[in-house]
């Protein structure tokens, strides 16, 4: 009998996770107790992935803001820092701040605007035109700013993001001047050490300041590269893609990827008899239309997955076959000419008509971004995430 749908997505539920649980082994009995519940088939090619959260907190890899304290403080010496681009988030950023402030005398904190490296707005471009404002060129001091634009409040938190920030730094007994600016060669009118906070444009800034003379240059993925007094740590990414734990604690990015993905993949065909691949997602890469905020705040969607994720798609554009090359076609005659296409379509069709349209980005930030929606970030209980027929086409 034909199969009538293409691209399942499921949200899996699993026991509450702490550390040291055996999560390979639960997210598999997981994955087998909800087929066998809702009375779904695995097959081949079917992708089982887990959300690093979880991964993360099977590790145990968390860090005390005392150990990024003593880090930040032993590699930048302690005194005035500049921190600079981060983004406006309590859950991402604020308990990182609590740590670098307390590790330093002073905190010279340069926001980007009118918005943060994720969206975030400080102030709209229509502000900025009404006032005359040029981001690429103008450096603001706070009274500058509050003179300019008073208080924003973030739509979603209701957070004025500078206040709070600005309070922060000043808690953990650290001076803090604020300025607003998007080269980061502008903090260096300030100090010359540096602790550079974007996300995705680290490597940019981090080259600019050193050819522009700062002493000490650092990224988020500088800090916690190695454990301090027994802490958590990323060795890839420090503090990205860390997320607030509790007040004084903060969660990393997981460790050891391959290996957990690998051995989470090899129970899974032992008790199938299927070849199922695995991955550890983040937050998808899309943006939300309303609060103009891009989703991903991880240094990457996908961590670790099994090799079978690897590349991109390989597919034609059906609305390109039906109107073009089929136009004269209809009914049975025009399905059985696409089918045949598909069949007989290049290895690699980079650069050809008939895929323009479809979608060239990663299979793990396509697949990872349908599981960070399918998750959610709240209380539904699915940090795992079963996707069947993702492989498929329209053959199938």
């Amino acid at each position: 009998m034909e199969r009538r749908t293409g691209t399942v997505s499921r949200g899996i539920r699993c026991p509450i996770i702490r550390e040291g649980d055996d999560l390979a082994r639960i997210v598999c009995d997981s994955v087998l107790a909800a087929a066998e519940s809702d009375g779904f088939e695995l097959r081949d090619r079917d992708v089982v992935a887990i959300t690093e959260s979880v991964v993360a907190r099977s590790q145990g890899n968390y860090a005390d803001i005392s150990a990024l304290a003593k880090d930040v403080r032993e590699k930048t010496g302690g005194e005035t820092v500049g921190v600079i681009f981060p983004i406006l988030s309590r859950n991402r950023f604020a308990i990182c701040l609590k740590g670098i402030a307390l590790g330093v005398k002073k905190v010279v904190l340069m926001l980007s605007y009118p918005s943060d490296e994720v969206g975030n707005e400080l102030v709209s471009l229509d502000q900025l035109d009404e006032a005359g404002i040029d981001p690429y060129r103008d450096v603001l001091t706070l009274e500058r700013y509050r003179e300019l634009f008073g208080e924003n409040r973030h739509p979603f938190t209701g957070v004025d993001y500078v206040s709070y920030y600005e309070e922060l730094v000043k808690e953990q007994g650290a001076d803090v001047e604020i300025i607003f600016a998007n080269h980061p060669q502008a903090i260096l009118d300030y100090t010359d050490v540096v602790l550079t906070c974007d996300i995705h444009t680290r490597r940019r800034s981090k080259r600019l300041l050193k050819a522009a003379g700062a002493r000490i240059v650092l990224g988020m993925d500088d800090i916690l590269t190695a454990p301090v007094d027994g802490s958590g740590y990323n060795e890839d990414y420090g503090l990205l893609g860390s997320n607030k734990a509790t007040e004084e604690k903060v969660k990393l990015f997981p460790r050891d990827g391959q290996t957990f993905v690998d051995r989470t993949q090899k129970f899974l065909v032992e008790a199938t008899g299927k070849h199922i691949e695995v991955m550890i997602y983040g937050d998808g890469a899309f943006k939300d239309p309303q609060g103009k905020i891009w989703e991903l705040a991880d240094p990457v969607v996908s961590p670790a997955h099994t090799e079978g994720l690897n590349g991109t798609p390989n597919e034609l554009k059906l609305k390109y076959l039906a109107d073009n090359d089929y136009g004269d076609l209809s009914g049975e005659d025009l399905r059985n000419a696409i089918s045949e296409r598909i069949r007989q379509k290049d290895a690699n069709l980079k650069g050809k008509m008939a895929s323009e349209g479809t979608t060239p980005r990663q299979l793990t930030d396509l697949i990872g971004s349908l599981c960070d929606l399918t998750s959610g970030s709240g209380d539904k209980g699915t940090p795992v995430v079963l996707v069947q027929g993702y492989f498929d086409n329209y053959t199938n």
